[in-house]
């Protein structure tokens, strides 16, 4: 059998001639004899026959020559991009005046004897402010908030919700200062009165005042039992926490109010009271990227020439914008050079530079002779002997940041008062550079969409242009009669990094707003006046699957057994890995026992599978449907494993 050939253009004889008569009756309306006797038709198949043959050959030329010609149209491979995460600096203990990580604060993951150590770097300097408490407001729902600190900092008892107590009754407590991305800790002495509620899961909900209104937080640590003993409730604060007015008071506000139970979910029978409060910072999160900065690095001196190219030492640079600070050494001091993706619409004046991301090597503008014999300068030639440094780029990047959760705790640089980081979340974004076997792929189908997206294909491949780092992205035709005419629906799945344990938590499969927001506005400039497009994460059907397994040669591996089964059924299930062939399981593709029977019988040690149902689940609420052998998905939907279970008889 002989090996594939690529295909740079399948046309063939037959659409030359029909596009070449299409043509005519666009141009030249009065020409009406399209059949084989007109003498103008012979003579277009005869220019088509030629192609055709012009064609043929170009299908053939070797790979060398495929890779030129694809250099010569433009076609570069993209660079790597670099996972980012957020990182919390732990404080040793509150400090009177802020504490600064500078920009370039390296955290790794541990080194060990298999593997190298991470390293990520903040991209901004990190301020952690110092605060105090301020004020206690009481709220009851519906009522205006009523100043309570001269209670509460005098030593006396108050109760924070209403008697008897209601969703919506609320503590106001506000900070000397805002503290935006910090960790702070309210220290409480409450009395025992706030009865009834579970002091694991009490109907509570922390939040912080942003320029946008009241965000959640996130509640890392709670002592108290949902306000029922003396304890600490360490609180992570939104990015956008401000200070506001509320009453007479400016502060930087939170806010800890009672919200309606779950189901199930016991509420407060009497209102818990407070006795003491303060409050100070204890740490903030910033966001690190997985890149080496390289600063200052010589380049050589301009020859003076147009065309001038010269090479970075480290490459590949990670995709940022701009990728490059390339500055120039002139009698005024050091000039600035702009990063532009083409010298096309650069003038003989502009100081622009295009780089290969992937080779790290910079060019300068060419001169191009003209057809009537003038020489044209494509951006300013940097005069000879001038001195060219890279001031600021990164590199690095790559799969390979995408850590888990919890792995990065290692501070490489030395700063005061900072007693450990972690990373509460998995790192996301890494995706390797491109190789020449994908760009070779990738190069025809841009080549036809030329950068407009009309067909289903189209619209997935310019958004993974857009997004390199979505894991899967699906174009689906909708229903005329469901959402009318010219509607595109595209399922973005985003990146996500399995915990320790291999098992994904279900906010991590939704997209963030800024990945959805950044493929909106690439296909909005590509797609065709009145395409409605709608763009978000797919409908995650929860899925439970209760199996009994048989053990009898080997009992006494039962429980490592157990956990093998169980890590099937989750690979199996993966909406990024899943499927029978690792990569992800399909959109609409219902789910039968029988899968499952043959996935947990391929588990080594498992001589006989017994039983499996399956039940459709909430991965929200957690409720569960009635026991049965088959799942249906519609066309836009992807299972979320729920809690599995495996039982080992022996």
């Amino acid at each position: 059998m002989a090996l594939p050939t690529p295909n740079l253009d399948d046309r063939r004889f037959q659409q030359f001639v029909d596009d070449a008569k299409r043509h005519i009756q666009r141009r030249s309306t009065e020409w009406t004899d399209h059949n084989v006797s007109d003498p103008g038709i012979t003579l277009i198949e005869a220019v088509a026959h030629m192609t055709d043959q012009l064609v043929y050959r170009l299908n053939r030329v070797p790979d060398k020559n495929y890779l030129a010609f694809l250099d010569l149209l433009g076609v570069r491979l993209f660079p790597p991009a670099a996972a980012r995460v957020g990182v919390t600096f732990w404080l040793s203990a509150p400090q009177p005046e802020p504490v600064v990580m500078p920009a370039g604060t390296e955290v790794a993951t541990e080194r060990t004897e298999a593997e190298e150590a991470v390293v990520f770097a903040t991209e901004r300097d990190l301020v952690v402010p110092p605060c105090a408490l301020e004020r206690v407001l009481i709220q009851n729902a519906g009522g205006p908030p009523v100043d309570r600190t001269n209670d509460v900092l005098g030593d006396g008892d108050v109760p924070i919700f209403a008697d008897p107590p209601q969703p919506g009754d609320a503590v106001l407590f506000g900070l000397s200062a805002a503290v935006p991305g910090g960790a702070v800790v309210l220290r409480l002495d409450s009395r025992v009165d706030g009865v009834g509620v579970d002091p694991r899961k009490p109907p509570l909900r922390w939040e912080a005042w942003t320029e946008s209104g009241w965000g959640d937080c996130e509640l890392a640590e709670d002592t108290t039992g949902g306000l029922n003993r003396n304890g600490e409730v360490v609180l992570h604060l939104p990015e956008g926490h401000a200070t506001s007015r509320i009453g007479d008071h400016n502060a930087g506000w939170l806010r800890c109010r009672a919200v309606n139970p779950a189901v199930g979910q016991p509420f407060y029978n009497t209102s818990p009271s407070i006795r003491e409060a303060s409050a100070f910072t204890i740490g903030a999160t910033g966001w690190a990227i997985h890149a080496t900065e390289v600063r200052d690095e010589p380049l050589g001196e301009s020859a003076g020439v147009p065309g001038q190219r010269v090479r970075l030492t480290h490459a590949p640079l990670i995709a940022a914008d701009p990728p490059l600070h390339l500055q120039v050494s002139t009698g005024e001091g050091w000039q600035d050079w702009q990063v532009v993706e083409s010298f096309s619409a650069s003038g003989p004046d502009d100081r622009h530079v295009v780089v290969d991301a992937t080779t790290g090597e910079i060019a300068f503008g060419p001169a191009v002779r003209e057809s009537d014999g003038t020489l044209r300068q494509y951006g300013v030639v940097p005069p000879t002997g001038a001195v060219i440094r890279a001031r600021r780029y990164r590199c690095g990047g790559g799969r390979g940041g995408n850590v888990s959760r919890g792995l990065v705790r290692v501070l490489r640089s030395s700063i005061p008062y900072v007693a450990r980081v972690e990373n509460r979340e998995g790192a996301t974004g890494g995706v390797d550079g491109e190789t020449v076997d994908e760009a070779k792929v990738r190069a025809p189908i841009t080549l036809r969409a030329q950068e407009r997206a009309v067909t289903v294909r189209d619209y997935e491949e310019l958004a993974r242009q857009a997004a390199p780092e979505a894991a899967r992205i699906a174009c689906l035709g909708v229903d005329p009669r469901e959402a009318g005419e010219n509607a595109v629906r595209l399922l973005v799945v985003p990146q996500a990094v399995p915990d320790r344990n291999g098992r994904m938590r279900f906010e991590q499969l939704v997209p963030t707003d800024e990945l959805l927001g950044r493929i909106t506005g690439y296909l909005d400039e590509r797609r065709p006046l009145g395409t409605r497009l709608s763009i978000g994460p797919p409908f995650y059907q929860g899925v439970t699957v209760a199996a009994s397994i048989n053990v009898q040669r080997d009992p006494g591996r039962g429980e490592d057994v157990r956990a093998a089964a169980l890590d099937a059924v989750y690979r199996y299930l993966d909406p990024l890995t899943g499927g029978a062939d690792g990569t992800g399981w399909p959109f609409g593709r219902p789910l039968r026992a029988g899968e499952i029977f043959a996935a947990l019988q391929r588990v080594p040690g498992v001589d006989l599978v017994d039983e499996v149902t399956l039940n459709a689940a909430d991965p929200l609420t957690g409720r569960r449907g009635d026991p049965t052998d088959r799942i249906e998905l519609s066309g836009a939907s992807l299972f979320f494993s729920y809690e599995h279970t495996v039982r080992v008889v022996t």
